[in-house]
């Protein structure tokens, strides 16, 4: 059988794993099949922070320094240029060397446990995003970001696929393009694999993933290379009508759910059963042919635990081992019509059994000598969150868990909220969307206000904390009906650890996507946008999408202070709760902060990043 190799392309928080992989590698190797595991996304973040790397940048910066003072030699530069040449120069007399060394002792902090000293980790994290702004000047006009800001290439759309075809090439705007010459292809020269799957499955990912695949495909083309995840089945129907990127970027592409898939299609390209019997495969034949085979769904029941082993767990930006973990696929509820989570399943919800996942959590504990777990799911079933907490008592697993959650008129009795803390639950993550009640009918979210204050009451009793989601601007929501989800958030602060607002957008899967004329909104189709998921569109009535968007910002600039934390990544916070035993962290947030500069390096030269 074929050898494996599998990719996790930037960008995504790196302070764990995502779970495709290691959910992939445990089917492929169950089934005897050699496989690779390559977390490129955490291996960038931990490359960028090195001498090496940040040598190499300052020496591309030079470069492209010389080649502007060398153009304007015989041409005048236009006024973008001599922008960019005076931005070089300036930033070639930063002291690189403190840098690296602040970034050098910023990755010690993020992974031991001084991290657990805020003022230390905050620190950490502002030296890496000053690194990052260096970083981002050496591919201007790119703008290369560190958590929770994603990079963004800005003269290249992932939307298009024209802009796809292009950006593998640039070598001055495209970060990914050299981690892949540094890292990916390295990587395959090394440990020669036949067959390489690359996951995509946030949108921030489709550009990194196409640049690896593209450069992959140049460098070994005997390779077969194949994508997947949920971006690439949100996009299915259109990459099959683009024959011309089959064999130039990539080989074929599984759809849906890729265990199975993955494991079929190393077995037909070891000859052991034809193409066409892979599922969830979209390809082109020998002569230029393309197919779409059927579609197969797992049974969650009968997948085995996923398989970490190859995970490069040193290099996360986290000071404990944080586990994902997903006991169902797809969402219970399965009715919000602004949400387009649906389209990455055939069908919307399967669960694992509940004796299932407490022998699977017991399992990873033990094999990977860790405490801390994340659920995954889409939303965490209400009946397993009365069910399953018993089980892990009674099996005493002595774990602290996560996971997202709607609010539940099911989840009001205290004694669920007693037991599920004493089962190690630690922070919930609430997805209100709206708190008016015409809002919330048109949303399909079916909320009951008062038992989300119930919840709310029994998570802060217990010492469990609540995140709470919301957006503006749902098709006809008023300024007023928008006011109910600000006035909610304010007048139960006291119960409301953290806060996201958001502004609607129209997904291409979302069920009000599909009923626009009933929803009374008008989209604006650009054809251009052949890879668009998501759409410009006009509502007939409410706040139109600027004033949503004036909104949200009005909201972070003038009602956020009480909620702004000086660390933002959520699994962080799940570790100082269960660090320090209490969802009552003051010293988290901003407005806490002492005057005071706080950790410091002895003081040294450093480049002025305003």
């Amino acid at each position: 059988m074929k050898k494996v190799m599998l990719i996790f392309p930037p960008e995504w928080v790196p302070t764990a794993p995502y779970l495709a992989l290691p959910s992939l590698a445990a089917v492929l190797r169950k089934n005897g099949i050699e496989t690779i595991l390559k977390d490129i996304n955490v291996e960038m973040f931990d490359h960028f922070f090195t001498p090496g790397y940040l040598l190499f940048v300052q020496k591309k910066i030079e470069a492209r320094l010389k080649a502007l003072i060398q153009r304007e030699q015989g041409e005048a530069l236009s006024p973008e240029d001599a922008e960019l040449k005076e931005m070089l120069d300036h930033y070639q007399h930063i002291d690189l060397e403190h840098h690296i060394n602040k970034v050098g002792l910023a990755k010690k902090i993020m992974r031991g446990p001084e991290f657990y000293e805020v003022e230390k980790a905050e620190w950490a994290l502002n030296a890496f995003r000053e690194v990052m702004e260096y970083i981002s000047v050496c591919y201007y006009p790119a703008s290369i970001n560190f958590y929770p800001v994603e990079s963004n290439l800005n003269i290249y759309r992932p939307w298009v696929s024209e802009d796809l075809l292009k950006v593998p090439h640039d070598r001055d705007v495209n970060v990914y393009a050299d981690i892949c010459r540094q890292l990916v292809l390295r990587a395959i020269k090394k440990d020669q694999p036949e067959v390489v799957g690359i996951s995509i499955g946030t949108p921030v990912q489709l550009m990194a993933g196409v640049t690896f695949a593209t450069l992959i495909k140049e460098a070994f083309p005997d390779i077969h290379v194949t994508v997947g995840g949920n971006i690439i089945t949100r996009l299915k129907d259109e990459f099959a009508k683009k024959p011309h990127f089959f064999g130039k970027v990539f080989d074929s592409m599984i759809t849906y759910e890729g265990e199975h898939a993955m494991v079929w299609l190393v077995e037909a390209l070891s000859g052991k059963r034809k193409m066409s019997e892979v599922s969830n495969l979209i390809y082109k034949d020998e002569e230029g042919n393309m197919h779409v085979n059927d579609t197969y769904q797992e049974k969650v029941t009968e997948l085995p635990p996923p398989d970490f082993d190859g995970m490069p767990w040193e290099k996360y930006f986290s000071p404990e081992k944080l586990v994902p973990y997903l006991g169902t696929r797809g969402c219970y509820w399965g009715k919000c019509t602004f949400c387009d989570h649906g389209a990455g399943y055939i069908d919307q919800f399967r669960a694992k059994h509940a004796d299932q996942i407490v022998d699977e959590l017991e399992y990873l504990k033990n094999k990977l000598n860790t405490k801390h777990f994340m659920f995954t799911d889409e939303s965490f079933p209400p009946a397993l969150f009365i069910k399953l907490p018993p089980m892990m008592v009674e099996r005493k697993l002595d774990i602290y868990w996560t996971t997202l959650i709607r609010f539940e008129s099911q989840l009001l009795e205290p004694e669920i909220w007693d037991m599920a803390h004493k089962s190690g639950c630690r922070s919930l993550y609430y997805g209100l969307e709206s708190a008016n009640e015409r809002i919330i009918k048109l949303v399909k979210k079916d909320t009951d206000i008062e038992a989300a204050k119930t919840n709310l009451e029994q998570a802060k009793r217990v010492g469990i904390w609540s995140h709470v989601m919301c957006f503006y601007g749902f098709p006809s929501e008023t300024e007023e009906e928008a006011e109910d989800t600000r006035q909610f958030l304010i007048k139960n602060q006291a119960m409301i650890p953290s806060v996201e607002m958001y502004f609607f957008v129209l997904y291409k899967n979302a069920p009000v996507m599909f009923a626009a004329d009933e929803y009374k909104i008008t989209v604006k189709d650009i054809p251009e946008h052949d890879l668009a998921l998501d759409y410009y569109y006009t509502p007939e009535s409410g706040q139109t999408t600027e004033e949503a968007m004036t909104r949200y910002e009005n909201f972070y600039q003038n009602d956020f202070a009480p909620w702004a934390m000086r660390i933002n990544a959520r699994e962080h916070v799940f570790l100082y709760i269960t660090h320090f035993g209490t969802s009552d962290l003051p010293d988290l947030y901003v407005k806490n902060a002492p005057e005071s500069e706080g950790f410091q390096l002895p003081p040294k030269k450093c480049w002025d990043i305003r």
